[in-house]
């Protein structure tokens, strides 16, 4: 009766001590999936309202919401892939499913128990209006220029289906391997991938009565297949097959990658592009990875070759390379113009030394580095598409304070109308929510990191500290509301937390995106040396020095790579950190890699083979828990397809055997991502209350 009842006064006091509660800051809509019609000016995006998830759609010249779908039920069943037909008719999305994990993400996902649950479905929708309409399972939707058929992924073959239902979907063709995102030419043939594990072809299919064309089949890797504008060529990326002589697991070593282009005949494939053989010159793995388009008589992709992830074009005949972006900023999230002479991008750029740590919409030109900010100042801006008819820009924006909303940019004009505002609740507390401010601090060995700071006036005079780590690890937290739900989510935590009296400490270590390579793919970072770490301690002694902060109250939580890392600090330095919440980590590292480095299947090995092991073992935060003596609250939701819930077993029996203060909560049948809105509140009550009791 005693826990319960101080379990119970601890809940109570945290409602009653802050301003911003997390039901009301939890309560705002988060737009995601926008698409564009090829054609006009129809625009649509994916809400998901306290876990109720629909489409919306607008069309100029007005651009006034309207919802299209009606699940007005918290299932977890997530939206992805919404795209509109070229002809602006149709909307085509997927209901079901956790896209974005890294393995299983068609799988059926089932947090609501239903003994019968909802099948991962392709869905097509009037934009008009009307009843969505069951196309077929699978995934990798693929509309047809002429918007009347849809192609899909289903069981490693394509198959197609009527966009409007009206007949069931059909295998197209049988081949070997794991063939994989179907392409639509101009003149409706279909481009595709086979991979046949330590290689892959691009393959045409025209019809049922001719044979497929594969193209300048070769002993490499060929993907992203990227069709001329006329639809008579094909543009697309090579890279090494597997094998070769074994080659160190610690040095750092170059990823090479070419763009090839190909006629639909036996003429041999050509280099338009080949990637320049240093470190920085490696394949890019930012968002999009090498974004490739085939625009106005010039190819476009993205290379990490300069220190930044920037846009560059090279003639669609081969060429020198045009640097289209130059300066120290990344561009993500990158579209192409209907006529395929301008691009558009998400850019940490702009006249503010504050914009490294935001995001701008920023143009340029496909042959020409004429980029221009479209969305200076303090507010965030991201995910841009101009209208079909080239007269508007469509992205979703923010700021410190109000949510993510979907918006129009007239490109003439410049004037900005947000679009669907009266989905944002009364409740939700904008004004009682505080503007983070850029935190800089050296690491130990002299990097430079970027973090955000959230305070509230008022309170203690020395107040509880808390750092917060993110996931990914390639993620930037901004000086705002983050583009990405889970993010976003995060963001709300911090607000919520500094509003219950704590200091919050965001923390951008290296590994994360933002700030150029070096800091991106440092050599001894994860495995080879979980340098990152050090990133997280230093943001500790940083905090414990300021005099708003009491320095025995440090406590740190993160999700994902985070909970790695706050494992790592509670293992690792329990005199620093007080306590730690460790939602979803990784903890043991070298767990499916032993055989993979001391058994491989050839004679050949890496020769740093046995080091590469301990030094993946000394990276894992088991290898800390005899120096563990901080209290923790681990979380995991055990449909995890991102980190294995054993990762989380394992570490709780280790924490058991060592008699450390231990906490957990366990999400039955739910993902990495908390599909419904009442178990990722679950979760962050669960955060909130443990610092409050633990720190307060």
């Amino acid at each position: 009766m005693r826990t319960l009842l101080i379990c119970l006064f601890s809940v109570s006091w945290m409602y009653s001590l802050g301003q911003v509660s997390l039901d009301d800051i939890k309560s705002y809509p988060f737009p995601n999936q926008t698409a564009v019609s090829a054609t006009g000016n129809r625009v649509a995006w994916a809400f998901n309202e306290e876990g109720k998830r629909n489409i919306y759609v607008a069309e100029g010249p007005d651009f006034e919401a309207r919802k299209l779908t009606r699940y007005d039920e918290d299932r977890g069943q997530e939206l992805s892939s919404v795209s509109i037909s070229p002809d602006g008719k149709w909307l085509v999305y997927i209901r079901g499913g956790d896209f974005g994990s890294n393995w299983n993400d068609a799988g059926i996902v089932n947090p609501t128990f239903d003994p019968n649950p909802e099948k991962v479905r392709i869905w097509s929708i009037p934009f008009s209006g009307g009843q969505p309409k069951p196309l077929a399972e699978g995934e990798s939707p693929a509309i047809s220029s002429d918007s009347k058929t849809v192609a899909l992924v289903k069981g490693g073959q394509i198959w197609s289906v009527p966009i409007d239902g009206s007949s069931s979907a059909s295998q197209l063709f049988s081949a070997r391997g794991n063939n994989y995102s179907p392409r639509w030419s101009s003149n409706g043939q279909l481009a595709f991938v086979s991979s046949r594990g330590g290689h892959s072809f691009i393959g045409v299919y025209t019809d049922g009565n001719t044979p497929i064309k594969w193209i300048a089949p070769s002993f490499k890797r060929d993907y992203s297949p990227r069709w001329s504008p006329d639809g008579t060529r094909l543009a697309f990326i090579r890279r090494p097959g597997s094998g070769g002589v074994a080659d160190s697991i610690l040095a750092a070593r170059h990823n090479p990658w070419k763009i090839m282009t190909a006629e639909l005949n036996d003429n041999p494939a050509t280099v338009v592009y080949e990637a320049p053989k240093t470190i920085r010159g490696s394949l890019p793995t930012t968002h999009g990875r090498t974004n490739l388009h085939w625009g106005a008589e010039r190819i476009v992709y993205l290379s990490y070759e300069d220190g930044w992830p920037h846009i560059y074009s090279v003639p669609e005949k081969g060429g020198n390379p045009l640097l289209l972006t130059p300066g120290n900023f990344m561009a993500e999230y990158i579209s192409i113009s209907a006529d395929g002479r301008q691009l558009l991008f998400s850019g940490n750029t702009g006249p503010d030394d504050l914009d490294i740590d935001r995001r701008h919409i920023v143009k340029v030109s496909v042959d020409k580095a004429d980029m221009e900010v479209l969305t200076p100042g303090k507010g965030l801006e991201w995910f841009p598409h101009f209208t079909g008819d080239g007269n508007h820009i469509f992205f979703v924006g923010a700021t410190a304070k109000r949510p993510p909303m979907p918006a129009i940019m007239n490109v003439e004009s410049k004037k900005i109308k947000w679009l669907a505002m009266d989905r944002i609740p009364d409740k939700f507390p904008e004004k009682k929510l505080v503007e983070p401010t850029q935190v800089i601090f050296n690491s130990e060995d002299g990097v430079g990191i970027h973090a955000t700071l959230f305070s509230q006036k008022g309170g203690e005079k020395k107040k509880p500290a808390i750092i917060y780590i993110h996931g990914g690890p390639p993620r930037q937290m901004l000086l705002g509301w983050h583009y990405s739900s889970y993010y976003s989510n995060a963001y709300a935590m911090n607000q919520h937390l500094a509003s219950q009296g704590f200091v919050v400490l965001s923390v951008n270590y290296r590994l994360g995106i933002g700030y150029g390579y070096e800091f991106h793919r440092p050599v001894d970072g994860g495995t080879r040396g979980a340098s990152e770490y050090k990133d997280i301690k230093a943001a500790g002694q940083w905090l414990a020095k300021q005099d708003f902060v009491d320095p025995e109250r440090i406590g740190v939580y993160g999700g994902s790579y985070g909970g790695y890392l706050t494992a790592m600090a509670l293992g690792r330095d329990s005199e620093l950190f007080a306590c730690g919440v460790d939602i979803h980590g990784v903890h043991d590292r070298t767990e499916g890699r032993v055989d993979n480095y001391l058994i491989p299947d050839s004679y050949d090995a890496a020769p740093d083979r046995e080091l590469a092991l301990k030094v993946a073992w000394e990276s894992s935060p088991v290898s800390s828990v005899n120096t563990w003596t901080s209290p923790v609250l681990i979380i995991h939701g055990d449909d995890d397809r991102n980190v294995q819930f054993s990762q989380s077993t394992d570490l709780v029996r280790r924490l058991e055997q060592k008699g450390v203060d231990l906490e957990t909560l366990v999400i039955v049948d739910d993902t990495h991502h908390f599909m419904t809105h009442s178990n990722q509140m679950e979760v962050n009550k669960a955060v909130s209350e443990y610092f409050i009791r633990k720190l307060k």
